[in-house]
């Protein structure tokens, strides 16, 4: 209703104002809020209400700008610029907008837990909410405590800091969650394992107690869940299981960017080299716009490291080189960059590349990591370098002297027939041990290992030196006495017969069940097989030859028997045999070789089909003679010789091709009948 003068009825503007603000009608309270500024520009409550209006409709750069406009009226709304600016993910900006307000409210303190947990400075995101559940007591301590208990988790899964138990408790789903990931850091994978599904089990059944709720909602929800669930399955090594659990969550289309990013990029990690046409479609969901808003920078980074990889799998060498170059600027405290490029170029042929690439990357950092170091140790001995491989394992730090290595080493200076290097590997371990750690077992198996190689490489000397001193840190130790023996009896025999007095003797209980008579008067000798003779004469054959030993012990030995020889079937006593019977036939004297068989002219010479006399006639080189024609008026069947022709033989008939037949068969063919049945 406007007033008399035509200007607005503010304090209807105003009322309506207030009932649409109560209603949850934001589009009309801004419509009225616009209104009222239009007649009076500086009036604070519209001013406020037309900023919140914005807010409550996601119109956050709208608010940044129309703030912007009018600093007097903005700066006592410090909290709603925050607040947008936060939505904005523009945290940092939120944070120094934050701190500007001299005296922060519990809901000022709210926001700025959120920006730090953003921000993931978890230690000063701690310590605030600790102060907001002790100092507040209201409708939303519950959702503090939830807060806190991520807080916890992440703090110790991302920051790698232990924390000490705070007695959150585990009521709702999001409780149990983030007790299943403070599980999860501490590494019990487990335990994490069983919170999670006692967190599916809780959202579930308070979701469905909501009628407004759809199936699709719950799953929504579950989503988180589930995919955390799937990551502790793929850490105890079920990774098909993970697959599924991963490809269901993805399959139901969350509209969360961050769920999605780190499930496809947990699929890229299962799928390694293989099935990378399935990895190049997920990697483009792992790096998809706005992620790098829900997910914390250990996340971006491995879902970058996996791209790389990715690339390099698939072939693409100047894309893998280029963001590999591009990570180690981002990331120079990480050594992923470099190994990717180092194995770029061994998947190259380009090894002596990668060992500079490493060496480089070695020498320029203070501190380089062992997995550098080890990899590159690798890559030396891949080349036959051995003398440079054992020269980077010695550079390793405390890892140098534990057994594995020492036995590496040994056998690397022990390749290179270098024993004086293998011996002093093995005493600077153990010097090392004595002064850093003498409780260790390893102590003593290393010097038991080091007196044993120096016995087989002629250094009997500093083996009873090692020895005598294990023998003095346990005198009862039978092995150790026994290994002192025996070294001595390389060097000094004396001192090896009179440390061999002071083994205990044998227990008597050892012997039970064996006759030492028995043993004592058995032969030793290999090869011969005698037998005790027995005690009663009579047993004896009066023919067997017998022998005493030097023990006086009476033995017999055992007779050969000749087998008779066999004799042919066909062999006739009163007949000599051939004397040359045992040499081969062809060193006989009578062998006279195998004859030749005389083949048919003409048979199996020439091609297939010819025939000697066709040969002839088809030489060139001979004359050939063509017979007559036969004279006119000649019978076609015969022609004989003219009567009274004398000094001539009779000439053979000529018979046309076509007169002449073939000879008939001796043997006529027979048809083969046909079988079967009613057939004749």
């Amino acid at each position: 209703m406007a007033a008399s003068d035509g200007q607005p009825n503010l304090s209807q503007l105003f009322s309506d104002l207030n009932r649409a603000g109560q209603a949850g009608d934001f589009n009309k309270a801004l419509k009225i809020a616009t209104k009222i500024l239009k007649h009076d520009p500086h009036d604070e409550k519209a001013y406020h209400c037309k900023v919140v209006s914005m807010i409550q409709l996601g119109q956050f750069n709208e608010v940044i700008r129309f703030m912007g406009g009018n600093y007097k009226l903005s700066d006592p709304l410090k909290f709603e610029r925050a607040y947008c600016l936060y939505r904005l993910n523009r945290t940092q900006e939120a944070l120094e907008v934050i701190k500007k307000i001299p005296e922060p409210d519990h809901r000022i303190k709210e926001l700025l837990g959120q920006v730090l947990y953003r921000l993931e400075e978890h230690d000063d995101c701690l310590e605030l909410y600790r102060d907001l559940i002790r100092n507040s007591q209201d409708e939303f301590d519950e959702e503090r405590e939830t807060n806190l208990a991520a807080v916890v988790a992440a703090a110790q899964m991302w920051g790698g800091k232990q924390l000490e138990d705070y007695g959150l408790r585990e009521s709702t789903y999001e409780l149990s969650y983030n007790a299943a990931c403070t599980q999860l850091s501490k590494g019990d994978v487990k335990g994490a394992e069983e919170k999670l599904q006692k967190a599916e089990e809780l959202c579930r059944q308070n979701l469905e107690e909501d009628p407004e709720v759809t199936e699709e909602d719950i799953e929504a929800e579950l989503g988180v869940l589930k995919t955390q669930r799937a990551y502790c399955l793929q850490l105890q090594g079920q990774n098909e299981e993970a697959t599924k659990i991963y490809n269901q969550v993805l399959k139901s289309r969350p509209t969360d960017v961050g769920l999605t990013a780190v499930a496809s990029n947990n699929i890229i990690s299962l799928n390694k080299d293989q099935n990378v046409f399935d990895s190049k479609k997920k990697i483009k969901s792992a790096t998809a716009e706005g992620v790098d808003q829900k997910l914390t920078k250990q996340q971006l980074r491995d879902i970058a490291f996996n791209k790389c990889l990715l690339q390099m799998y698939t072939n693409q060498n100047e894309a893998c080189r280029k963001l590999a170059r591009s990570l180690q600027e981002d990331y120079p405290d990480q050594d992923m960059p470099v190994l990717i490029q180092a194995a770029q170029h061994c998947r190259e042929k380009h090894r002596q590349k990668a060992v500079e690439l490493l060496s480089d990357h070695i020498n320029n950092r203070p501190n380089p990591s062992i997995t550098m170091k080890l990899t590159l140790a690798q890559l030396h001995l891949n080349q036959g370098n051995a003398g440079q491989a054992a020269k980077v394992l010695q550079s390793v730090g405390e890892l140098r002297y534990k057994p594995n290595m020492v036995s590496t080493l040994v056998n690397l200076y022990s390749s290179m027939e270098n024993i004086e290097g293998a011996a002093e590997v093995l005493d600077t371990t153990i010097n090392w041990y004595k002064e850093n750690d003498s409780s260790s077992p390893y102590l003593v198996q290393l010097m038991r290992a080091s007196s044993q190689f120096k016995l087989k490489h002629g250094q009997a000397q500093k083996a009873t030196e090692i020895l005598e001193e294990l023998r003095s840190m346990y005198p009862d130790d039978v092995k150790t006495i026994a290994q002192l023996i025996s070294a001595y009896s390389q060097c000094d025999p004396k001192k090896g017969e009179q440390i061999s007095k002071e083994l205990p003797p044998l227990d008597p209980s050892f012997f039970s069940g064996v006759d030492i008579e028995a043993l004592e008067k058995a032969a030793m000798t290999m090869g011969t097989r005698k037998k005790a003779a027995k005690a009663a004469a009579g047993g004896d054959k009066a023919d067997s030859p017998v022998e005493e030993t030097k023990d006086s012990v009476i033995v017999q030995k055992k007779k050969k028997r000749k087998k008779k020889g066999k004799l042919p079937k066909n062999h006739d006593p009163s007949v000599t045999p051939d004397p040359e019977r045992w040499l081969p036939i062809r060193e006989r004297s009578y062998f006279k070789g195998r004859r030749k068989r005389k083949q048919k002219d003409g048979v199996g010479k020439g091609t297939q089909g010819a025939t000697a006399g066709a040969a002839s006639d088809l030489d060139a080189s001979k004359p050939q003679v063509t017979p007559s024609s036969p004279r006119a008026g000649a019978s076609g069947t015969s022609q004989s010789a003219p009567a009274g022709a004398s000094g001539g033989t009779a000439q053979p008939e000529m018979v046309g091709p076509r007169q002449q037949k073939p000879q008939a068969s001796s043997k006529k063919s027979k048809k083969k009948k046909g079988g079967g049945k009613n057939k004749w």
